[in-house]
């Protein structure tokens, strides 16, 4: 009989994997039915997962706590927010324009970005078997891109997509190092930095989706279409859950577990669409799919072997005040793909 950590974990690691295979098609499903709005989308879904924190501080007795809005912390936390919404437009943009199978690919740059981005933010170089996992993650994503015969001109993704994925991954590994950097200003706080990061989203998009004409075809729509209405209540929902599944994966679970739930979901969400939506699954995208997951496991592996074998080490860094590179860009990668690449 499995004992209660073990039923906390499987429990946790089902409920994240669902919550994001549910954020995808769903995401998908309405932006193939009015894909002429995807801010305003993107806007109602933040919107929703706001009044839901506000709701659950009422009911939580102190467990979540909503901080008060204070114009300093709003200027210190302005990167971080900024940097997220770029990021969840982008992804929106790009989910928009490529099949919910490719999806992964088009953003299979978000590892080797991260580490990039964290090396350059620490000024030190990551490991040899680092940089092997990264060039492994990125030949993976070139091998999917790469035009293949066997995919017709009307369902090859448009270059413009691939540049939305490329740019939701820069994004999200920019998010990754500011996420360490923001909390302080927020107590430690995750829930509090969701908050921030929740409304502040929302009011940067607000003036976005007014002047990008979506309230116009809003406006000139004789109805709403239900796939719509039901989409962006179920998304903001699960937008909101995923925040608690992130909480919780990170309290009972490891890099580790993550890792290897996040190449199972990634394997049923290719499944899915291949079966309900109709992907095209070639040789070549398999192939880089399998690539990039392997790279990614790889590189969550040697993390947890550098970082069971010089706990010492790391322990003297964090006293010096600096910290090893690898050790951080570990914990930040674990950070970004729950706070922000499973939220689309």
């Amino acid at each position: 009989m499995m004992s209660n950590t073990t039923l906390q974990v499987a429990g946790v690691v089902a409920f994240y994997m669902c919550s994001a295979l549910v954020m995808v098609f769903v995401n998908k499903a309405v932006l193939i039915s009015v894909p002429d709005l995807p801010l305003i989308f993107l806007l109602l879904q933040l919107l929703i997962a706001v009044v839901l924190l506000k709701v659950s501080a009422l009911f939580a007795r102190g467990a979540i706590e909503i901080p008060r809005f204070e114009l300093e912390t709003a200027k210190k936390l302005f990167p971080v927010v900024f940097v997220n919404i770029a990021g969840l437009v982008f992804n929106t943009l790009c989910l928009r324009g490529v099949d919910a199978s490719f999806f992964q690919i088009a953003r299979g740059l978000v590892l080797p970005l991260t580490i990039v981005v964290s090396s350059m933010h620490t000024h030190t170089m990551p490991t040899s078997k680092v940089i092997l996992a990264s060039i492994v993650v990125t030949m993976g994503f070139f091998l999917g891109v790469a035009p293949s015969s066997k995919i017709p001109l009307s369902a090859a993704p448009s270059l413009l997509s691939l540049a939305y994925g490329f740019l939701s991954s820069l994004f999200i590994a920019f998010h990754a190092v500011l996420i360490k950097m923001s909390l302080p200003y927020c107590n430690n706080s995750s829930i509090q930095l969701a908050w921030w990061t929740n409304a502040g989203s929302a009011a940067m998009l607000l003036p976005f989706a007014l002047l990008c004409g979506e309230v116009s075809a809003l406006r000139s729509m004789e109805a709403l279409p239900a796939t719509f209405i039901w989409g962006t209540l179920v998304t903001g929902i699960f937008g909101f859950m995923l925040c608690l599944a992130g909480l919780l994966s990170i309290r009972v679970t490891s890099p580790i577990t993550h890792m290897f739930s996040s190449a199972a979901r990634s394997v049923l969400q290719t499944l899915i669409g291949v079966t309900y939506f109709g992907d095209l699954m070639t040789t070549n995208r398999a192939t880089s799919i399998i690539v990039i997951l392997g790279g990614t496991m790889f590189y969550t592996w040697v993390k947890a072997v550098e970082t069971a074998a010089a706990p010492t080490a790391h322990a003297t860094d964090i006293e010096k005040g600096g910290g090893n590179a690898d050790d951080e860009s570990e914990e930040i990668v674990f950070m970004a793909k729950l706070d922000s690449e499973d939220r689309e």
